[in-house]
Order: C-alpha cells, then structure tokens, then sequence
C-alpha cells in the first residue's frame, strides 16, 4: 500500500515524478484550481508528503462494513478517461505502457488494498476515490474498465472498475478498494492472491469476460508442477483453478531453448539460491523453460526474495501463481 502514496499524481495523465516530491508541471494534467471533494481540500499541485491528511494508511475508524449490502458495479461501455490514460507512463525508473484496450487481459498476481488516506481524494483519472466502493487501481488497464477478481485462496471474487493508477510496487498486480478487499478477502490481511479477468462490457455484462478456457499471459500461466530430482519439471495442460491450493513463486527466467534455462537455473544456484528448478510448459506449440524459485510463503516472503535476487545481480523475478 505504501506505493499507493504515488499513484493519484503520477497519473493524472501519467506524468508524475519518479520521488513524489514534486508536481506535474504540464498545465493539461492539473486542474487550474484544487479539486474540493467531499469537505477535503485536495490541491494535486501539493508534494504527496503534503497532499493527505494522513500519513499511513487504515480502514475504517468504526466497525468493520457491511460488504454484502454494496451492490458491484454493472459494467459498461464508457470513453476512455481523459486522465491517467496516456500511452507510455513512468514511476520510480520504470516504464508502463497502457493497454489500447481490456478484451482479453487475464492475470494472476498479489492484490493489495488501500483505504481511509485516500478516501475522498481524486484517483489518476480525476475522480473521487470511495472506499466503500467495488473500485480498483492498475498499471496497465485502461481508465475506466472493468473486471472480476477472484482470490485463488477461497474463490470469492468480485466485480471492479479501475479508475485509478497504481500498485508501484514491483510484486503487487492490482490495488483494491477497502470495499473490494473485504468481499474476496484480502482486509485485513493485506495481501492476497489473485487472477484478475477484464470485462468486455460491449459483450454483454460479466459474460463480456474472457472466456474460462482462454490462456492467461505466458508468464503467468496458471500450471502445476513438482520439481524432479534433476531440478526440471513438465507443467500439465490443466488452468482450472484449484481454491485454497494456490502456490506463489518467482520467475527468475523464461527461455525457448532448455539449454538457456539450465544455464540460469546453475547460475542461480551458484549463488545459494534454493528450492529453484525449471518448468517445461507448451504454449502454442513451444516448449517454454521457466526458472523458478519457490513456492514460498506470501507476499513478505516474496519481497525479501525478490530484494536478494535483484542484489545478486540476477535480475528482477516476476510473480507467478500456480494452482
């Protein structure tokens, strides 16, 4: 969630600075005067360290809501957000470029949440952020479009429309609103694991989604696979999703030739780096060798991996989740 602290800003129309410490200078990405929105002053041209009235994030001070009672968000057609929609966008050194489109995105990651800080003050795209809404932030997903998250670990799900820009945390896929959090699962953990399937509202509502059987994106297709003796395992064909049995692991690698990837896979264990095997899986016709640690334990554990990965110089690993 502390990457969240960047996401309004940035991306009013994607422009932010990289340290949150200053703020967008184009006069198109900012309002002329600051935005009063529901009794709170939110003047976008302040530093982040200035702009809430809070320092940390929480949920609410009273009793815990009724999610049940909050009705998800019917998808529909609606033009793209004036803000927060530009092509090619970056955030602390690192470039993101916005889908032209939804139809077909599907993703499996580690979903956050944020809550009270930012409740009342405008998202990437220009509106009100409501926690006690079915809302959602992303990267890459044009503002506004909807999805269905479901949590791998109970199968709950949920509804969302992305209005906002965000998680900037390297293992993080979505951001969740408190409400959203709460339905599937997440509050008050913290994290959770998640597939993320757009919604095409031209094709009818929830059925506009992609279609059960359509493949997630290479690097974060949904395979199972015990490692052999010899460090290399073969994925079965099989992406049904199996609840309360999701595994998370990092990707050091993807490789065409098996070669290469037993070529990373010694590198990584010259380093001391345990519990790292290849994965064999065919997609469209190739065999594809991914190097991956794991599983480990949740979101914490992965974080600390990825920080001594990356200070082993053997790159930055990806999340992926099996089932």
């Amino acid at each position: 969630m502390l990457a969240r602290l960047l996401a309004p800003l940035l991306l009013l129309c994607a422009l932010l600075t990289a340290c949150a410490s200053r703020a967008p200078r184009r006069a198109e990405s900012t309002p002329k005067q600051p935005a009063a929105t529901g009794g709170i002053d939110d003047d976008v041209s302040r530093p982040q360290s200035q702009r809430y009235r809070h320092g940390s994030d929480f949920g609410p001070a009273g009793a815990p809501i009724d999610v049940s009672k909050i009705p998800e968000p019917v998808p529909k057609v609606e033009p793209r957000s004036r803000y927060g929609n530009k092509e090619r966008y970056e955030v602390l050194g690192k470039s993101y470029h916005v889908l032209p489109d939804a139809r077909g995105y599907v993703e499996r990651g580690i979903a956050s949440w944020y809550g009270n800080k930012f409740h009342g003050y405008l998202t990437s795209s220009f509106e009100k952020y409501d926690m006690y809404a079915f809302s959602a932030a992303h990267k890459t997903l044009p503002l506004p479009s909807y999805a269905r998250v479901t949590n791998l670990d109970n199968g709950k799900s949920v509804i969302v429309r992305i209005n906002d820009r965000g998680p900037f945390h390297d293992n993080r896929l979505i951001d969740l609103s408190y409400a959203a959090a709460v339905k599937i699962g997440v509050w008050p953990k913290g994290t959770g694991l998640v597939e993320v399937r757009a919604i095409d509202p031209s094709r009818g509502g929830d059925a506009g989604s992609a279609s059960a059987s359509a493949p997630a994106p290479i690097e974060q297709a949904a395979v199972s696979a015990k490692p052999a003796s010899n460090g290399a395992a073969t994925a079965p064909d099989s992406r049904t999703p199996a609840f309360g049995h999701a595994l998370l692991y990092l990707q050091l690698g993807a490789f065409g030739e098996r070669a290469n990837a037993q070529r990373a896979l010694a590198q990584a264990q010259r380093a001391g780096l345990a519990d790292v095997s290849i994965v064999t899986a065919n997609v469209e016709g190739r065999s594809i060798h991914r190097v991956r640690l794991g599983p480990l334990a949740d979101a914490a554990a992965a974080d600390a991996m990825s920080r001594r990965i990356e200070r082993l110089g053997l790159g930055t690993p990806r999340v992926v989740i099996e089932n």
